[in-house]
């Protein structure tokens, strides 16, 4: 058989659910032709193929799936940040005219290149650590024109490549200040002229939403959640991260791809969720950044067979972090996930709570998103922290990323 890509000589984590754990083929070979793994398994004397490399026993994975970032904005709040540190509060720095305002003020002024320039350099963070695909949320404008805007930079960042780009609208992030008064009327424009334009410019790969006290109410949430399965977008939520305020029932209910953060998801909803197969996005970097005393109930979510994936929720305001590696690491000390599961939660239940069937595992028929590491033992990904691990990311097949090893 004659290959595209052949790889040699690899410890293969095919997070493959049935089998060994991990997946893990010892001193396999994976074969690529096309963009699409055509053969994982022990080496074959009749193999060939243009490009043969020998990995020398070193880990290969299915390349990362971050499910939940916020990746393009304007500004930073560095300065909110150490105003924080020095013991300001966020209603404090909220009243002065920060938060989430002033992200939305500094996107409405970016323009369209500074939007993807800075957006383009998070993902080259982001693909040096292994990240393979990428969901980026709108959430930033508040607003008809600026909402369509930063899909549409999101779209040019996925045609730019090389990462892949998953697309959600959460125009229904918070309550913009021009409609503070009246956020009914800020749900029916979204409803019944934002979605309809999204759809017309096939911007948008999802629906999203904040159901929240200090967003959305759950009622103004399932507007939101019809309007968009009307128009046959699914649905994803930020549920149950400071309060329950039932997200997670209503996730399920809707059937939701996801509910992200959960904190205080209750019992009833994460069972709700595991009966929809709704995955649950676990934000550890939020919550370690926010200071945050609850932590999602992962032992329920064990127990009710809810899919975990795991997210940097990277933004500018409470989850500056750049690398899914160390929000695996985050997720294992801070949320108690063994790092199976952490690495199951970036790749295989990433792509679940992206709707994608084509990549997050290891086989034939799939998807060549693959990512080399400088270790052996899957467990390492989660161990290490800031150690440069990744070696080489190769997206649909093709090298997008390799270190240099010129001295």
């Amino acid at each position: 058989m004659t290959y595209d890509l052949l790889l040699t000589h690899a410890s293969v984590a095919t997070m493959r659910p049935d089998g060994a754990p991990y997946g893990l083929i010892r001193d396999a070979s994976i074969g690529i032709t096309r963009g699409l793994i055509s053969y994982v398994g022990p080496y074959e004397r009749d193999m060939s193929a243009t490009i043969v490399r020998d990995v020398a026993g070193r880990l290969i994975t299915p390349a990362l799936i971050d499910c939940h970032t916020h990746m393009i904005f304007g500004g930073t709040r560095i300065g909110e940040f150490e105003a924080r540190l020095g013991g300001k509060s966020y209603a404090e720095l909220a009243a002065a005219g920060g938060g989430i305002v002033s992200t939305v003020e500094a996107t409405r002024a970016a323009s369209d290149a500074a939007l993807f320039d800075g957006a383009a350099e998070r993902m080259g963070w982001m693909l040096r650590s292994g990240v393979g695909t990428i969901e980026i949320k709108s959430g930033y404008g508040l607003n008809i024109g600026d909402e369509l805007r930063m899909l549409r930079v999101a779209r040019q960042l996925g045609t730019a490549g090389p990462v892949r780009v998953v697309t959600s609208l959460l125009a229904a992030h918070t309550v913009p200040r021009e409609y503070r008064g009246d956020p009914d009327r800020y749900i029916a424009e979204v409803c019944e002229e934002l979605i309809p334009l999204v759809v017309e410019e096939d911007l948008a790969d999802s629906v999203d939403a904040f159901c929240e006290g200090i967003a959305f109410s759950n009622q103004q949430v399932r507007e939101v959640f019809t309007a968009a399965q009307r128009a046959g977008l699914p649905v994803r939520l930020h549920a149950d991260q400071l309060t329950d305020g039932h997200g997670a029932a209503l996730a399920a209910e809707f059937g939701a791809l996801s509910a992200d953060h959960l904190e205080h998801a209750s019992e009833e909803g994460l069972r709700a969720m595991g009966s929809a197969a709704t995955v649950a996005v676990l934000i550890p970097g939020a919550s370690v950044f926010l200071d945050e005393t609850d932590r999602p109930n992962i032992q329920a979510m064990r127990q009710f067979g809810v899919p975990m994936a795991v997210s940097t929720d990277l933004n500018p305001g409470t989850s500056p972090v750049a690398s899914l590696q160390a929000a695996m690491w985050l997720a294992t000390a801070r949320f108690r996930l063994t790092p199976e599961e952490s690495l199951a939660g970036t790749t295989r239940n990433a792509a679940a709570a992206l709707g994608l069937v084509d990549t997050g595992t290891i086989g034939p028929g799939m998807r060549a998103d693959l990512a080399l590491w400088a270790v052996t033992e899957p467990a390492a990904l989660s161990y290490w922290t800031g150690a440069p691990l990744c070696e080489a990311v190769w997206i649909a097949g093709k090298s997008a990323y390799e270190v240099d090893t010129d001295d």
